[in-house]
């Protein structure tokens, strides 16, 4: 019987020019088939990879998961953590690890909070966001999309109600 593998995650630098390409490649197909409703194309996560911090999370050489920490910006004052597991490697403990790396890294962003986006569909997703302290904030469509997304915001750090 073989040892278990352990989750290691990637961050990728896309001025890598060895490790950049399959990160990206391995980001891209993970994401697409978790968000089949708007799927990114090479040049489109590359352009992510600029801007925000994107990670995959690998079980043995297998891409298991991937997520994005995007930086606050003139829309929205908080900084945005997704993770996304594949189906078949959920219930596990790698999103818990992808969602606290992204969120520890999110915390040094911003002081105006943390935010996350799911697919509507994406059942067991939002799940893990509201076992985590996140509560919907807003639901939207993307252009000619017929499927919402659900944007959340973390709790501890939404902004007082009205009682």
């Amino acid at each position: 019987m073989s040892e278990p593998h352990e989750l290691r995650i990637e961050s990728i630098d896309p001025a890598d020019p060895v490790a950049a390409p399959t990160l990206l490649t391995d980001w891209r197909l993970i994401h697409n088939t978790i968000i089949p409703t708007a799927p990114l194309s090479d040049a489109e996560v590359r352009e992510r990879a600029g801007r925000n911090r994107l990670d995959v999370a690998y079980l043995g050489g297998v891409a298991v998961g991937c997520s994005t920490v995007r930086p606050p910006d003139d829309e929205t004052p908080a900084a945005t953590v997704i993770s996304r597991i594949l189906p078949a490697h959920r219930r596990r403990g790698f999103g818990t690890a992808l969602y606290e790396r992204g969120l520890a890294h999110a915390r040094t962003l911003s002081d105006a909070g943390v935010e996350t986006v799911v697919l509507a569909t994406n059942e067991e997703g939002l799940a893990f966001a509201l076992a985590r302290g996140f509560v919907e904030t807003e639901r939207y469509l993307l252009p000619g999309d017929t499927v919402p997304f659900v944007a959340l915001r973390l709790a501890e750090e939404a902004p007082a109600g009205d009682a």
